[in-house]
Formats: structure tokens, C-alpha cells, sequence
């Protein structure tokens, strides 16, 4: 097949450009004439506040340079990752100016809160949910913590929701979870247009040992990440097993005051992705904490290959992701003393967390590998007819 892909880098790298990258390079290893367009969001800083935000809403430029592309090569489907926000939703008229059949991933929840995240002030937000313009975003400032930036992407929703571009232009949407479904369902969109497809790790880390003794996060080290909860738990934890802490972020300097007065919690700073593996492999669980909706989260899945349970908050996806009692265990978000009651038990239970091991690698291997995600994603492309062009 040829395969159009597009994508709007971020200024800084994050999950979604990875997974763009990471389903790109699938694809050609399979034996598919892959084109990538892309954008960067870098560019936004020599353009006027007000071009930016026209750009955000309609960009001539990207709707013109698309239909030119796909006039020249003979491509059989375009799948969008990111079109946010210079690439602009103009780009699927263009697709559908050229007849093609139009694919959008759902990285996260933009299409329906303008800051992305469904967080506010320390707390899940949806107050711009099914709204048809989604003014509370600009009231608080949501994106950026910048009212007119805010303003410019609630008018990018609130004219393409008008349009009906979302249902109309968008022939099926790739959401990576059962409850991002359901959002976006009650946000306005056609339930028979979203697709669920996690993403997958690859290469394969393999299974690890779990014989390190100690417990391990891994993550941006920000609120809504639950770091917070998290370091508090350890205040009661720290001579039951030691806390190793790898990642980076705006809340790393409290992190590390916290770490030195919290007996077995250990700052690592950001490491490379092969000593994570190590550590992930050689960890008794992994916790991952979040209070908030989180979309995909890679780490969780990386776990999962290296076979390490994980303890995890019961909030959105995370609780599809994690089966309490057999490949991790869950805790209510914020909980301080529900973590660590969580902890102590997989600690008093050695047997049971061998078994959540197995279980864990098996999840992996069912649901997250390059191969399950290929198949996963030929039948979407089926599912618009690209295979028949």
C-alpha cells in the first residue's frame, strides 16, 4: 500500500511523536511505500499572534501543499497522528478533495478540551466537555495559562464542531483505549467512527528478573503525575522497600529535597531508556500514581514487557490497563494511605506477584507487540476500503 502519514511535531519530544515514528517504521518494515508529512511546531515562534492563530483554525497553506502531494503520488489512505496546531483540521478537506479515505489517531483529548488534558488546578476538568464552545477554557486560560491562546483554540473548536468537520471529514478515529471512546462518544462524536488500538513497544525489552527488591516510578515529574502521593505514601513506606525515582520535570527540585528525608527514596534524574529497561526488569512493581486522565501511558506497557506488575491509580484508562489482582493492583487516586496499603501487600505476598509477572508479560504479549499493533492497524485501513483502492 501507499501510505500517506502525517504529523505536527511538538516543540518538545514526546509520546506522540514517538508513536509516529514507531508506526511509520512498522509499516515500511512490512513492505509499505510510507510518505511522511510533517510540521514542527518550532515554527510557530517567527509568526504573528494572530497568524498563528488563523493558521490553528484553517491553514491554507498546509490544505494546499497536501492536495498538491496527493495529486502527484498515488496514495490509498492518509492517517493523521497530530494536526495541532499548524497542520489545522483544513488538511482533511484536502484528503477528501482527493477522494482519499481519512484516518485520525487520538493522542489525547484536544478535540474536546482545548488544553488536551481534561486538568485543571490540580484536578480532573470537564467543564468544556460536549460544550459547543468550549468558553471555561478561555475564562481560566487553560491552554498555555494564556487566555487569547486559549481563545484561538476554542474557536478552532467550536467552528469545526460547527462545520461538523469532526464527523464528517474523519472516516474512522484510532483511540487508544475503551474509556477515551467513551469520551469522545459523549463529546459529540460518531460512536462507528472510533476504533480502539493501543500502541506497542518495540523491539521487545524481554522479561525481566524481578529480583532487585525495590519498587520503581518512572514519569514526568509534574502534579498531575501524582508525585505528591506518591512521596507522602513513602513517608510510611520507606523501611518496608526502597522507592527509586527516574524522570525529569518542573517538579524535580522538590522531588529532590523530598528524596533525601524520605528514608529508601532514591532520585535517579532522567537515565537512558536501556538502563530503564534494567531497573524495570530488576523491579518488584512498578507504581504509577497519575491523577489524571491519561491516555496510553508507555511506561505502564513497558512494564508489562519487562513482566513487572504494576500499582496504579484507579482513574481512566488506567483502570482498563492494570486488572487488579492479576497484573497489578489499583488504588484510589490521591489516596495516600490506599497506596501504601497496596504496597505492603504485594509485599507480604512474594507468590502472588510471581504470578502477576507471568500475567503481566502475558498481557504484553497479547495485546502491545509490533505485530499484534500491524494486524490491529490493516484492519482500520480495511475498514475505509484503502486495501481496495
Amino acid at each position: 500500500m501507499k501510505i500517506l502519514l502525517a504529523h505536527n511535531y511538538y516543540q518538545q519530544k514526546g509520546g506522540e511523536d514517538s508513536v509516529f515514528l514507531a508506526e511509520a517504521k512498522l509499516l515500511e518494515s512490512k513492505g509499505h511505500d510510507v510518505y511522511q508529512y510533517t510540521v514542527h511546531n518550532d515554527c510557530i515562534e517567527g509568526m504573528r499572534s494572530i497568524d498563528a492563530a488563523r493558521a490553528t483554525i484553517w491553514n491554507s497553506k498546509s490544505y494546499q501543499d497536501l492536495r498538491n502531494l496527493i495529486r502527484n503520488r498515488n496514495f490509498q489512505v492518509v492517517h493523521f497522528h497530530n494536526t495541532f496546531p499548524l497542520i489545522s483540521p483544513a488538511a482533511y478537506y484536502a484528503a477528501k478533495a482527493e477522494g482519499l479515505s481519512v484516518i485520525q489517531t487520538l493522542h489525547n483529548y484536544r478535540l474536546l478540551c482545548p488544553n488536551a488534558e481534561f486538568f485543571r488546578a490540580g484536578e480532573v476538568c470537564e467543564r468544556c466537555l460536549g460544550k459547543a464552545i468550549p468558553l471555561p477554557s478561555v475564562q481560566y486560560g487553560c491552554y498555555r495559562h494564556d487566555r487569547l491562546a486559549s481563545a484561538a483554540v476554542a474557536s478552532m473548536l467550536a467552528i469545526h464542531r460547527g462545520l461538523n468537520t469532526w464527523n464528517r471529514m474523519v472516516d474512522r478515529y484510532i483511540v487508544l483505549n475503551s474509556f477515551a471512546q467513551k469520551k469522545f462518544v459523549e463529546g459529540g462524536f460518531a460512536p462507528e467512527k472510533l476504533v480502539v488500538k493501543p500502541n506497542f513497544v518495540d523491539p521487545d525489552p524481554g522479561f525481566g528478573a524481578g529480583d532487585g527488591g525495590y519498587a520503581l516510578f518512572v514519569g514526568r515529574l509534574a502534579p498531575e503525575k501524582g508525585i505528591g502521593t506518591l512521596l507522602a505514601a513513602w513517608q510510611h513506606l520507606g523501611a518496608d522497600i526502597p522507592l527509586k525515582i527516574a524522570g525529569d520535570g518542573p517538579l524535580a527540585p522538590q522531588v529532590a529535597a523530598a528524596a533525601q528525608q524520605t528514608e529508601g527514596a532514591e532520585q535517579l534524574g532522567k537515565i537512558p531508556m536501556d538502563e530503564v529497561y534494567e531497573l524495570m526488569g530488576k523491579a518488584a512493581f512498578l507504581v504509577f500514581p497519575s491523577e489524571w486522565y491519561e491516555g496510553l501511558p508507555r511506561t505502564i506497557v513497558e512494564a508489562f514487557a519487562k513482566g513487572t506488575p504494576v500499582i496504579a491509580s484507579k482513574i481512566g484508562a488506567i483502570a482498563e490497563l492494570v486488572d487488579h489482582g492479576r497484573t497489578g493492583l489499583l488504588f484510589e487516586p490521591g489516596n495516600v494511605e490506599d497506596l501504601a496499603n497496596q504496597v505492603r501487600w504485594a509485599i507480604a505476598h512474594p507468590n502472588e506477584l510471581a504470578r502477576m509477572r507471568q500475567e503481566a508479560r502475558a498481557e504484553f504479549e497479547a495485546k502491545y507487540t509490533a505485530d499484534a499493533n500491524y494486524r490491529q492497524l490493516m484492519e482500520i485501513y480495511a475498514m475505509v476500503g484503502a486495501s481496495e483502492r
